[in-house]
């Protein structure tokens, strides 16, 4: 399942605010309750790369997540660039798959 990190502004008091959900979808203000406010951006998150132990951890948000992403991983690689090959050769598998 997708993953984004919406960015939020308020058309009532002017707030600005993230929030992550599975979709880019509308939320409520946090400040003033305003209803419906639509993203102006959004970060995709279902593919990420973190480090840990001096390896580049390739993570995924699988189409089970839903209130969460529970990444899994699926690649761990020895440099970030390797990590980043990989996930634009992944997206090319992707978009082959009818």
């Amino acid at each position: 399942m997708a993953w984004f990190r919406n960015h939020y502004k308020c058309a009532e008091s002017g707030c600005k605010w993230a929030d992550e959900w599975s979709c880019m979808c509308d939320d409520d203000c946090p400040q003033c309750g305003a209803r419906h406010m639509s993203p102006f951006d959004s970060d995709d998150l279902t593919e990420i790369i973190e480090e840990c132990r001096g390896k580049f951890v390739v993570l995924r948000s699988p189409g089970t997540a839903e209130h969460v992403p529970e990444y899994k991983e699926i690649g761990r690689f020895s440099t970030v660039e390797e990590a980043e090959t990989f996930l634009n050769s992944q997206g090319e598998l992707w978009e082959m798959i009818p």
